[in-house]
């Protein structure tokens, strides 16, 4: 069986599961989804896959990944292991991501093998991409004030923008590695919208509305949708994928709100420094999106 390691936030999620599916696909090879580690965890809403979409799927017990990894099993001797200077120590099965670019070596990788690293291309999954779509389908109908954004949204050139502070902006640690979309980034993308779509209206996610509004002040008409906290923040991501284009942050989540719209001939604008070193997101940033 292939094993894919699931953590991180929702839309880190929807990456590791994308290329544990792909894999499963072209081998023939059930696939299940090791989640353990997300006891203890405490950022984001945990592991959220099976509340949010109605793909079919099944956990890994602790007897499937002992059987495919041995004494490698253990959480910290996986962590250790996802080191380049242990990589001797692997063995055939544990497939760790070697580096953030796509790895094209993942084509190589057997039918038994457990997929540990954040996988975060769309290459890695391009060549099933309905059955991924099928796969993040939402599971539960929208309800209350979402109906009523859905409609605004469908009534409306509407364009996604989202705002990622949180974590991003409260952890200097998290900060230093991943730094803040600026606003002449927002403002540029704004610009690039208004010049390509007639009479845009803006719909704001964020999890940190307040800063949206005090700051962006666009000249457009624009929604601040700050109803959907907690748990249900994934609905967020639903609306943003609603829209017809978007305005997305250096963040998973968005990424998935505006992958998941699927018109061919929508806008989707992305931060091209989407850390605050200057790393190489080439593969990230599907090719028909626009990097700003």
């Amino acid at each position: 069986m292939i094993i894919s390691h699931i953590i991180g936030g929702l839309g880190n999620q929807m990456f590791q599961y994308a290329l544990g599916r792909s894999r499963s696909v072209a081998l023939g090879t059930p696939l299940r989804l090791h989640v353990s580690d997300f006891t203890g965890y405490g950022l984001h809403q945990g592991f959220q896959l099976e509340d949010v979409f109605d793909c079919d799927f099944q956990l890994a017990s602790e007897q499937d990944v002992r059987a495919l990894l041995g004494w490698r099993k253990y959480r910290l001797c996986r962590r250790l292991l996802m080191h380049r200077s242990a990589a001797a120590l692997r063995g055939a099965r544990f497939v760790a991501e070697p580096h953030f670019d796509y790895w094209p070596g993942i084509l190589a990788t057997a039918g038994d093998c457990y997929l540990a690293g954040h996988w975060q291309s769309e290459k890695y999954f391009r060549d099933i991409e309905k059955v991924i779509r099928f796969d993040f389908t939402f599971r539960a109908p929208l309800t209350g004030q979402n109906i009523e954004w859905a409609s605004r949204i469908s009534n409306s050139a509407a364009v996604s923008l989202h705002v990622r502070r949180g974590d991003y902006a409260a952890n200097a640690k998290t900060l230093a590695v991943h730094g803040l979309c600026t606003l002449d980034y927002y403002h540029s993308a704004v610009d690039f919208i208004a010049a390509h779509v007639k009479a845009p209206e803006f719909f704001i996610f964020s999890d940190d509305i307040p800063w949206a509004r005090g700051n962006l002040r666009l000249a457009f008409p624009c929604h601040y949708v700050e109803y959907n906290r907690g748990s249900a923040s994934y609905y967020d991501m639903r609306l943003m994928s609603l829209c017809r284009h978007h305005i997305i942050a250096n963040s998973s989540f968005s990424w998935w709100g505006a992958w998941l719209n699927p018109r061919p001939d929508k806008i989707a604008i992305a931060p091209r420094q989407w850390f605050a070193s200057d790393r190489d997101v080439k593969d990230l940033i599907p090719e028909k999106w626009v990097s700003l």
